[in-house]
C-alpha cells in the first residue's frame, strides 16, 4: 500500500521573542525533534496521534472542512489545517500526526510542537493530493494563525518549513544563517510546562511600557550580531537582550524568568555563559550559550540537580532539515 510520511522540525527562538510581535527581527533555530505526519489511503477517515491523544478518531469530510460525529473537535490543528488547504482529498485517509519527541513525563518541552505538526500535516495534505507542497509557507502560516486566534509572529512555522538557523521579521522577510563559528550551546528543560497563549493574552492587555522599545532594539542588535556570525559579538549582543527581557518581563508582570529561570541566567552571568529561556518563558526550555564545551556541560551539570533536564540537541543547521515529505510502499 502507497503511503506518504512528512515531518517537520521544532524549533527555539534563540533571542527576538515577544519584539518580534512588534516587527524587530527574532533569531530561531530549528532542532532535532520532529513532527511526522503518516497518511494512506482508508475506507473511512481516521485520525490518531501519538503524543496529544492515543485514541483514533473517525471524522468525515464536507467542501474541505472536518465533521466531527462527537461534535466538538477533538483536534483544532487539523480543523485549521483542512480549512487552510486549497485542495481536498478525493477519497477518505487515515492520518497518524505523531508529536512524541516533543514531550517529556507527559508535559510538553516547549519546542513548537503545534507549529511543526501544522506545517507537516499541510504539506503531507498538500502532497497527497496534488504530488507538490508549493505553496506551504502561505497554506501552514494561514492554518497556525487561525489556530492561535491571528496571534503570534509566525517565527515558529517558518522555522519549521525551512529549518536551519533563521533571521526572521513579520511577515515573512526570512534570512538563513549559518551558525556561528566557535559558539557552543545546550538546551535544558525547566519540567514545566509554559502556555504561550496566556502570556501573549496578558501582553495584549497590558498599557505599552518603554521597556518594550527598549526590547526590540536589543533584539535587533541580537540580530545584527547573528548575521555577522562573530561569536563575541554573539555572546555579548544576546546578554544584552537578556538583560532587555528581563526587564519587559517585570514591566508586564509575565514571569518569563519563573520556574528556575532567573537562577540558570544568573548563575550563567556569574560564569561567563549566557543563558536565556527560549519562546514565551514562565517554563518550558532555555538555552545556554558560551564558547568552552566543558563550562557548558559543567553548567548543565549544575542546572540539572536544580531539576532541570539537559536535553543533549544538535544545532547542526545543514541536517537540521525544514519540511520533509517522502511516498513509500508498504
Amino acid at each position: 500500500m502507497t503511503a506518504l510520511v512528512a515531518s517537520a522540525p521544532g524549533k527555539l527562538v534563540v533571542c527576538g521573542e515577544y519584539a518580534v510581535l512588534d516587527g524587530a527581527p527574532a533569531i530561531a533555530v530549528a532542532v532535532d525533534r520532529r513532527a511526522v505526519v503518516h497518511v494512506e489511503a482508508a475506507e473511512r477517515w481516521f485520525v490518531t496521534a501519538p503524543g496529544f491523544d492515543e485514541r483514533p478518531h473517525e471524522f468525515s469530510v464536507r467542501a474541505a472542512r472536518i465533521v466531527w460525529p462527537e461534535g466538538s473537535s477533538p483536534m483544532p490543528l487539523l480543523d485549521a489545517v483542512f480549512g487552510s488547504l486549497a485542495c481536498e482529498p478525493d477519497s477518505p485517509l487515515a492520518l497518524t500526526l505523531d508529536t512524541d519527541s516533543f514531550s517529556a513525563a507527559g508535559g510538553k518541552l516547549g519546542l513548537g510542537s503545534s507549529a511543526a505538526l501544522t506545517v507537516a500535516a499541510s504539506g503531507a495534505l498538500m502532497t497527497w493530493c496534488t504530488g507538490s507542497s508549493d505553496g506551504l509557507p502561505g497554506t501552514a502560516a494561514l492554518a497556525h494563525r487561525s489556530l492561535q486566534r491571528g496571534r503570534g509572529s509566525g517565527v515558529d512555522v517558518a522555522t519549521a518549513v525551512r529549518g536551519g538557523l533563521l533571521h526572521y521579521r513579520m511577515p515573512d522577510d526570512i534570512v538563513e544563517l549559518d551558525w556561528p563559528r566557535g559558539l557552543r550551546a545546550r538546551v535544558l528543560y525547566s519540567g514545566v510546562p509554559a502556555s504561550t497563549t496566556a502570556k501573549l493574552d496578558r501582553l495584549a492587555a497590558a498599557d505599552r511600557d518603554p521597556s518594550r522599545e527598549a526590547l526590540a532594539a536589543a533584539a535587533a542588535a541580537a540580530a545584527d550580531a547573528w548575521r555577522s556570525g562573530d561569536c563575541d559579538a554573539v555572546l555579548e549582543s544576546t546578554a544584552a537582550f537578556v538583560v532587555s527581557l528581563e526587564g519587559f518581563s517585570r514591566a508586564h508582570d509575565l514571569g518569563v524568568f519563573a520556574s528556575g529561570h532567573e537562577q540558570l541566567s544568573a548563575l550563567a552571568q556569574s560564569q561567563g555563559l549566557v543563558y536565556k529561556p527560549c519562546g514565551a518563558g514562565g517554563g518550558d526550555a532555555g538555552m545556554v550559550l558560551g564558547r568552552d564545551p566543558a563550562a557548558l556541560a559543567a553548567f548543565a551539570e549544575a542546572a540539572t540537580r536544580d531539576g532541570f533536564r539537559d536535553l543533549s540537541m544538535s544545532f547542526d543547521t545543514t541536517s537540521n532539515t525544514g519540511f520533509t515529505a517522502a511516498w513509500t510502499q508498504d
